[in-house]
């Protein structure tokens, strides 16, 4: 698992991997990008590292295999993921738009209070996955597995979740506008605490 340490400049956030400081504080942020991103591409399993608050544009993150990653507050605009292997990786916070995760194997992922627009989700093993307060809108879950995750206090908008396995998922207090479940097992999804 990634170690956080303080970033230097005594802000509170954890230094990026590689570095003594965190991103925000870097002096050439572009370059602190073109190092990490040439790291993760020149690599296919990518292990341990911080890269909280960065911003990823364009890049191709498919068929890598991440463990015990931190993306916590990075950004990510069009961005590919397909056929990736995640497990044990935060983006708790993060902001993703028009990215494509699409047949990959994502498990024990936490993208609490996350931005998701317009991605791509189809095909995917999503399993043990923590949406807890994110905002997924105009998004396709479709076909994918996506048994044990949370939704809950979600603000789901304009996305499919067209034949799904949703057992064991929870949508408790989420907020739902144009979301389609068609072929989904919704009777197994929990979509309201039982009174005790």
């Amino acid at each position: 698992m990634f170690t956080i340490n303080p970033c230097a400049a005594g802000c509170g956030r954890s230094a990026i991997s590689g570095s003594h400081i965190c991103f925000t504080h870097q002096a050439d942020q572009e370059q602190e990008i073109s190092r990490i991103v040439a790291y993760i591409t020149n690599n296919s399993t990518i292990k341990d590292i911080n890269v909280s608050g960065m911003r990823f544009t364009g890049v191709d993150f498919s068929k890598r295999r991440f463990y015990g990653c931190n993306f916590r507050e990075a950004s990510f605009l069009n961005c590919m993921f397909s056929e990736s292997v995640m497990r044990m990786c935060f983006f708790d916070f993060a902001k993703f738009i028009n990215c494509d995760f699409s047949k990959s194997d994502l498990q024990f992922l936490s993208f609490a209070g996350a931005q998701i627009s317009g991605c791509l989700f189809e095909g995917t093993e999503l399993v043990h996955a923590n949406f807890l307060g994110a905002a997924v809108s105009q998004s396709s879950f479709s076909n994918s597995n996506l048994y044990n995750s949370r939704f809950i206090n979600a603000d789901l908008e304009d996305s499919k979740f067209i034949d799904c396995n949703l057992k064991r998922v929870y949508f408790v207090n989420a907020s739902q506008k144009g979301i389609n479940f068609k072929s989904s097992n919704t009777a197994e999804a929990v979509f309201e605490m039982e009174e005790p």
